[in-house]
């Protein structure tokens, strides 16, 4: 969760009686332009805003995106579960072995393509 609240966004929602902890994207100026892919983005990047990985500058920079202009601010992105169906696993990895080999082949540090975070397996499958 976030250490660092640079919007004020942290809020409380509370649903009958319980509380839960949200982060209102409206807090960033410029979201009302955003397609809804990049609000999904912005929350996560509000919710794990700590100032080192995740900065107030991230931030803005999302809020301010422009459709048409070159990306000049790499952000972070720290999804909290992805659901992928079994059979999407093997191109999942076949994907990450391609990005290590581009890398090595631009000069880069293949290990750099390593997630950041151990996977959480979960199988629905009998």
């Amino acid at each position: 969760m976030s250490t660092v609240d640079s919007f004020g966004a942290k809020s409380t929602l509370t649903v009958g009686s319980t509380d839960y902890e949200i982060f209102r994207i409206d807090a960033v100026p410029g979201v009302e332009k955003l397609p809804f892919s990049l609000k999904v983005l912005l929350e996560n990047l509000l919710r794990t805003e700590d100032g080192a990985n995740v900065t107030k500058e991230q931030i803005q920079a999302l809020g301010s995106w422009d459709a048409a202009a070159e990306p000049s601010t790499e952000i972070q992105f720290t999804p909290a579960r992805v659901v992928m169906q079994d059979f999407t696993g093997v191109p999942c990895i076949v994907d990450l072995a391609t990005m290590r080999e581009a890398m090595a082949d631009l000069g880069e540090t293949p290990r750099r393509s390593t997630r950041s975070r151990p996977p959480s397996w979960s199988s629905t499958t009998p």
